[in-house]
């Protein structure tokens, strides 16, 4: 079991940024990818960024030059900066975990959600 904690979003104008973290707790060490993904007012959840337990890191083409997901090291929380907000960044941000059930890197992942933290970007 892994539990996903987010924190850090809020309201601010456009043009601003924020920072939000994801902390992990549980079997962290069977963790192969953290995502953060958001879901704006009737609309389907999105990816928007993920990095890997090596530290590849990939960020959606609606959100690249202004979104940046980082950890250091395999250390946990993994961050994502914000950057040059817009409205349409606006939504419930969710923090995902890819996860080995067992203990060992082998067998059937699973995925793991935190609660989610709401950004609001007024224009």
């Amino acid at each position: 079991q892994v539990q996903l904690v987010e924190s850090g979003g809020g309201l601010v104008q456009a043009g601003g940024s924020l920072r939000l973290s994801c902390a992990a707790s549980g079997n962290i060490l069977m963790i192969t990818t953290v995502a953060w993904y958001r879901q704006a007012p009737g609309k389907q959840r999105e990816l928007v960024a993920d990095i890997t337990s090596g530290n590849s890191k990939r960020v959606v083409d609606s959100v690249k030059g202004r979104f940046t997901i980082s950890r250091d090291g395999a250390m946990y929380p993994v961050y994502l900066q914000m950057n040059s907000l817009k409205p349409e960044d606006t939504g419930v941000y969710y923090c995902n975990a890819e996860a080995y059930g067992g203990t060992t890197l082998s067998g059937p992942l699973y995925q793991y959600w935190g609660q989610g933290t709401q950004v609001t970007v007024s224009s």
